[in-house]
Order: structure tokens, then sequence, then C-alpha cells
């Protein structure tokens, strides 16, 4: 890991999105909560802020950081689901690494739960948004 010891704390946020391609049938039965395994969209969210506390487990060269927001919103389409997360910390380093791995995590889920009725889903589009950094005074 980078040495961040000599690193001002600062409030650090960072917004990250991606989106899971499906057919409309099966975005229709995420709709009216027809997916076998559940209610997909909570489910995602869920996943997503879990991933989003776990991300120095998860990713070797990340720091713990202590979250204090963490939030995952997932939103159905006609074309799929787009997930989105928001992630805040008072720290030495950045949040960017949990906000995008909250997203990735959160369109795996909706991907394994949706698996049995579409076989062309496609998870694209993985995108750091923002991220800024205010020193806290």
């Amino acid at each position: 890991m980078v040495d961040v010891t000599d690193k001002v704390i600062s409030h650090r946020i960072a917004c990250a999105e991606g989106f899971i391609c499906l057919q409309a049938g099966t975005t229709r039965l995420i709709k009216t909560k027809r997916i076998k395994k559940g209610n997909v969209l909570i489910t995602a969210e869920l996943a997503g802020v879990q991933a989003a506390k776990q991300t120095a487990q998860l990713i070797p060269l990340c720091h713990p950081l202590p979250l204090s927001k963490v939030k995952v919103e997932a939103t159905v389409d006609k074309n799929g689901v787009r997930i989105k997360s928001e992630i805040k910390c008072t720290d030495r380093t950045g949040v960017e690494m949990e906000a995008l791995t909250a997203v990735s995590v959160a369109l795996l889920t909706v991907y394994d739960m949706c698996k049995a009725v579409d076989k062309r889903m496609k998870i694209t589009g993985i995108r750091l948004l923002s991220k800024t950094k205010t020193e806290v005074k």
C-alpha cells in the first residue's frame, strides 16, 4: 500500500455508475418482482453496500477506510438496470475504489439473479463519475 501518513485528512466523496443490458422480458420480470430469487433491485443495492464496506478485503492494495456514507441506487428501464453509488468518508485517501466496487458487485448481483431467464445480459459502462476532496478545517 502507498504510505498516506503525511497526507492531510479530507472529506472525500466518490460517485460511480454502471449498467447491465437486459432483454425486455427480463426488465418486465424485475419491475413486477417476478424473478424467482427475489427483489432484484433491493438485493443489488444491499450487495453494493456490503461490497463497498469490504473493498480493502477484495482489492489487495486498498486502504481500509471508515466510510460515513454508502448509497447504492438501482433503477430499471426498458433496456436494463443502472446502478449508481455515492461513497463518503473523512480520511487521508479517496473512496473511488469503494464506489466502483459497490457498482460492480451490485451489477454482478443483478446478473446472478437473472441468469436463469436471460442468457444475453451484458455488463457495461462501469465508470467513476466524480470524486472530490475538501480539507477538514
